[in-house]
């Protein structure tokens, strides 16, 4: 288990009392990897009996460093701002039980009333099911050795879900899990429903085309959609 957090004090620890609700056995280890949080998350993290890693903030680098730093043979990678559903170990235990050449994500859910998130929740549900691309706020299980077979996480600022995806899903089907994985709809708030997808996919397409992730990290997290 490996969850990638940053300034994440307040849905931090209803996630971790989600996973505490595991089966013993089914995780060996809930890592916390921290990207310089300026708020009580590393502190919540240790007081929840998660092992603390400290790395420099993006999400590819530090479920990159997460991942190196665990032994586990499936790993569960996570976002610090999601909540699991409540039965989220039932349908990973069937996942691992059916072989480690099959990846899996959770159904997309937006923690938010917009009616305008169902059409995004169902347009990325869509995707995921059809296109076998999920993205990383969908959380991912996959076995470590197809993990290690497409290359790993790639330690990008942005795309990182994206890019790993791309090769994830030539080595092996990316399919769904039972339930759904609720996010925060703060992105969406921030600038609203249409203006925020717009905006995530004029970065993707620009990311397609070979622009600097660097660049594009700095412009998604500086329009404060992150």
């Amino acid at each position: 288990m490996v969850i990638a957090v940053r300034n994440e004090a307040r849905g931090l620890p209803p996630l971790l009392a989600d996973l505490a609700r595991a089966p013993r056995g089914l995780l060996r280890t809930v890592l916390v990897v921290d990207g310089g949080s300026s708020d009580d998350s590393p502190r919540l993290a240790r007081l929840a009996g998660a092992r603390l890693l400290p790395a420099e903030p993006g999400r590819g680098r530090q479920l990159a460093l997460g991942v190196a730093a665990t032994e586990a043979p499936w790993l569960l990678l996570l976002h610090g701002d999601v909540r699991l559903p409540p039965d989220w170990f039932d349908p990973v235990s069937r996942a691992i039980a059916a072989g480690a050449s099959t990846a899996w994500a959770f159904r997309l859910a937006i923690a938010d009333p917009d009616p305008r998130l169902r059409l995004v929740e169902w347009a990325a549900n869509g995707r995921s099911r059809w296109r076998h691309l999920p993205y990383g706020d969908q959380g991912l299980l996959v076995s470590r050795s197809l993990h290690d077979s497409a290359g790993g996480i790639a330690p990008l600022p942005l795309m990182e879900d994206l890019e790993f995806l791309l090769r994830l899903r030539r080595h092996g089907a990316i399919r769904l899990l039972d339930g759904a994985l609720r996010v925060q709809g703060r992105r969406w708030r921030a600038l609203g429903v249409w203006r925020t997808t717009w905006s995530n996919a004029r970065l993707r397409r620009q990311w397609r085309r070979g622009r600097d992730p660097e660049l594009l990290a700095a412009e998604y997290y500086g329009r404060g959609s992150g």
